[in-house]
């Protein structure tokens, strides 16, 4: 297995369903990455809707969430198990 790389997406001050749709076309664009364990998306959203929107559709896709409440809102890292 490779070293997994990461991908920062910085969409605080968006309001779902823009973010779902943003954090959905980067997941879609590295799907095969992330299955393959060789990249995770970290998200930086301060909606509170982000925090539920986007784990809900990543994990129909199969991948997994972690989601973090930060002084700036909220982090939703979406990786392969």
């Amino acid at each position: 297995m490779t070293d997994t790389n990461e991908i920062v997406l910085d969409i605080r001050g968006q309001i779902c369903p823009s973010c779902l749709l943003i954090a959905l076309k980067e997941v879609t664009n590295n799907a095969d990455k992330i299955s393959n364990k060789e990249l995770t998306i970290q998200i930086l959203s301060d909606d509170r809707h982000a925090t539920s929107t986007i784990p809900d559709a990543v994990h129909s896709m199969g991948f997994s969430t972690d989601v973090n409440k930060t002084d700036a809102g909220y982090e939703i890292r979406i990786h392969k198990e």
